[in-house]
């Protein structure tokens, strides 16, 4: 989910850097593929179901494809629906200081400022009121955990749930999440099969905001006609990166719009074999499961 907490080892193996340099010359050398495209590519990746096992382990092979495909030549970002608390281990895991990374369902773009540090700055970021939606919600779901994500980034939440990362967020009543505007709204029912929630969720009507179900009984909320294609159409234009050279890979309902921005400006969406039939049916390629080392399979012919 998208604020899992990740350890701060990442459960990946320390080795030492010569021995890390020839594993990485090996890895490009064995994955030269004489299909691969000419272009420079920028690579978005999304985090969990993607990167990230459901346990917080590396999908197989990732941290290699990642470097290998820079040693091609291309750039690799991330666009998650989670915070920038809980992104951040993960671009060091990965060993990544992309120059954008696209946070919270695409509300927040971050720009970074210190590559070494890994020292971002809220580059851009989109508000609204949750007030409405939030009691709207909560008429039908009395039970359900709720989180707010503000404009400086702190986090407001109503009870604890093992798979939010709550590092220095803080604790509050219902009535104070929406005192302020937000740039997210996540809802959590952990009683809710998926399914039930799932139409529970579109009986109810969010009209007036953008919004994903994930894989359990958990909604992510956006401001309307946000998702994380609006974050990447900034970050591209930023970059002056045409579109038809964007690489998406993704396994969850919040990657339908990116899928589907990538592919009518005539770049390539992958979605993830694990990944619900209509995340595989927006997107133009299917790859191997997470747990399979579906990221690696698509990087290693780059």
């Amino acid at each position: 989910m998208t604020e899992a907490h990740l350890p701060p080892t990442g459960r990946v193996e320390v080795v030492e850097p010569q021995r890390a340099a020839r594993l990485v010359e090996r890895v490009a050398r064995d994955t030269e593929d004489p299909r691969a495209h000419a272009e420079r590519l920028l690579i978005v990746l999304d985090i969990d179901g993607t990167v990230l096992l459901e346990d917080e382990s590396l999908s197989p092979g990732v941290v290699e494809a990642v470097e290998h495909a820079h040693r091609a030549g291309h750039q690799v970002m991330i666009a998650t629906g989670r915070s920038w608390e809980s992104t951040r281990g993960v671009l060091r895991v990965l060993g990544i200081a992309p120059e954008f990374v696209v946070c919270s369902n695409g509300a927040v773009v971050l720009r970074c400022e210190d590559a070494d540090e890994l020292r971002y700055e809220r580059w851009h970021i989109e508000t609204f009121d949750a007030s409405e939606v939030l009691a709207h919600l909560h008429q039908h779901l009395h039970d359900a955990r709720y989180l707010v994500e503000l404009p400086d980034g702190e986090r407001l939440y109503t009870e604890y749930l093992d798979d939010w990362n709550l590092f220095e967020a803080r604790r509050v009543e219902f009535e104070e999440l929406s005192a302020h505007p937000v740039c997210r709204v996540v809802v959590v029912a952990p009683e809710q099969a998926s399914e039930d929630f799932l139409d529970l969720v579109e009986r109810i009507g969010l009209h007036q905001v953008s919004y994903a179900v994930g894989w359990t009984a958990w909604l992510d909320i956006a401001p309307l006609g946000v998702d994380k294609s609006t974050g990447l159409e900034r970050v591209s234009a930023a970059l002056g990166i045409d579109p038809a050279h964007v690489l998406v890979i993704g396994d969850g309902r919040n990657d339908v719009g990116m899928f589907r921005w990538a592919r009518e400006n005539g770049g390539r969406a992958v979605a993830m074999a694990q990944g619900p039939k209509e995340v595989r049916e927006a997107a133009g390629e299917v790859t191997a499961s997470v747990e399979q080392g579906g990221v690696a399979e698509v990087l290693r012919q780059l």
